[in-house]
């Protein structure tokens, strides 16, 4: 069975073009991981959402971030199986 490939409909440009992602290495796979301070952002998002609420930008921001999240288990997912199915016997 294949996965369909996620089609954004467009990452915002309040989205950071630089340290947005991280590449780290987990059992010999690399995997892609939101930096740092994207995290944190996320986290500020989520904990304001229930109590204030979000403006209209940050709600298209949340929104870029989880459309990247999206991307980023994607990708990972099909690398971890290659490298996995490369491995087998």
């Amino acid at each position: 069975m294949h996965e369909r490939l996620p089609k954004p409909k467009r990452f915002p440009a309040m989205l950071p073009s630089e340290n947005l992602v991280r590449l780290e290495l987990q059992e010999g796979i690399p995997v892609f991981k939101a930096t740092h301070s994207v995290q944190k952002r996320i986290e500020l998002l989520v904990a304001k959402q229930p109590q204030e609420g979000l403006t209209t930008p940050e709600r298209e921001e949340l929104d870029g971030y989880e459309e990247l999240d999206d991307y980023l288990s994607f990708a990972n997912r099909v690398m971890r199986n290659l490298i996995l199915a490369e491995q087998r016997p």
